[in-house]
C-alpha cells in the first residue's frame, strides 16, 4: 500500500524550512528560485543540497561545475521569497535586493542572514526533483536578523539570537 501524493505532501507541509534564494550565473548573467527544499550534507568537507523541480523553467541554468549560492533570507525578506517563487523574469527578480559575488561569482544577497557559495559537485535526479549538491568554497554571514521559515504552507518568523 503506497501513500499518495497529496497525502505525503499535506505532511511534508508540517516540516518547517527555512526559506532561501539559490542563485547561479553571474551579476550580468544571473538565475534564481525560492527554495525551503535545502539542507546540510556534511561539515567535512562542507556540503549542502538544494532541490529544484525537474519541470521547472530555471532547473536547465543548474549544472555540475557551476556556481550556485543558497541565500538564507531573513524575517524582513518575505518578499523577496514570492519574487523569486513569481513567474517573473530572472532579470525583474534580481532587480530586488542589493547583489554581489564572493569565490565562485554567483549572486550573494548582501542583506541575507547568510550566504553559502558553492560548486556543484553532484545533480542526482530523483523521481520530479534533481538533488544538487554544492561544495561551500566561502561563505557570508550577515546582521544578527530574525529568521524566515516556511510551515503549513505559510510563512513565521523566528526572533534574533538572544531574544525569544
Amino acid at each position: 500500500m503506497g501513500i499518495d501524493a497529496r497525502t505525503y505532501r499535506d505532511a511534508m507541509a508540517r516540516l518547517g524550512a527555512a526559506v532561501n534564494v539559490v542563485t547561479t550565473g553571474t551579476l550580468e548573467d544571473q538565475a534564481g528560485f525560492t527554495a525551503s527544499a535545502v539542507c546540510s550534507v556534511t561539515d567535512a568537507p562542507p556540503t549542502l543540497l538544494v532541490c529544484v523541480n525537474r519541470a521547472s523553467r530555471i532547473r536547465p541554468r543548474f549544472r555540475e561545475g557551476a556556481a550556485m549560492c543558497i541565500n538564507v533570507l531573513s524575517a524582513a525578506q518575505q518578499e523577496i521569497s514570492g519574487i523569486f517563487a513569481s513567474a517573473r523574469e530572472q532579470h525583474e527578480r534580481f532587480a530586488f535586493g542589493h547583489w554581489a559575488t564572493l569565490t565562485t561569482g554567483a549572486p550573494v544577497l548582501e542583506e541575507a542572514v547568510t550566504s553559502f557559495d558553492c560548486r556543484i559537485e553532484r545533480i542526482v535526479e530523483v523521481g520530479t526533483h534533481s538533488v544538487m549538491f554544492g561544495a561551500v568554497e566561502s561563505l557570508r554571514n550577515g546582521d544578527s536578523h530574525g529568521g524566515l521559515i516556511y510551515f503549513n504552507r505559510t510563512y513565521h518568523i523566528l526572533p534574533p539570537s538572544g531574544e525569544a
